[in-house]
This record gives structure tokens, sequence and C-alpha cells, in this order.
């Protein structure tokens, strides 16, 4: 499971043989969260979270949003599509 971001002792990952449409999961302290990153435009939101504050929900898709790019690009070098 490829790390492709880290923050706040979070991870961000990209599974090597996920679905489309492109999305990150952001794994940590027993919670996850989807993000859709609707590449290639964005922006980047919310498809399903579990345990996380709602605070905390908004911490992560800023992060996401801040690192969009980098992102899409790591789903294309895995995927090939988005």
């Amino acid at each position: 499971m490829p790390t492709v971001l880290r923050m706040d002792g979070l991870k961000v990952v990209i599974y090597p043989n996920d679905h489309r449409p492109a999305h990150v999961h952001v794994i940590g302290a027993g919670n996850e969260a989807v993000f859709s990153l609707n590449c290639p435009d964005g922006p980047p939101d919310l498809r399903e979270s579990y345990g996380f504050k709602l605070s905390d929900v908004r911490d992560i898709q800023d992060a996401i949003a801040a690192a969009f790019e980098a992102l899409c690009a790591e789903w294309r070098n895995l995927h090939g599509h988005y």
C-alpha cells in the first residue's frame, strides 16, 4: 500500500489494485476517510469518513487540496487513468 503523503500522523494511501475514479484513503488513529480526487480538474471532495471529527475532515481536505496535482500524478503513475 503506497503511502503518497503523510500529515499529522495520518497516511494518505493509493492502493495499486484499486478502482476508478481516482481517490485516496486517509488512515490513522483508528479512523479512515476516502476522498475523491476529481482529477484532473478537482477539487477533491469527501466520499466517506469513519471516525474523524468534522474539523479533522476539513483539515485533511485542505491538505489534500494543497497536494492535489501530486496526488493526481501519483494515481496516474499507478493506474494510468483517472
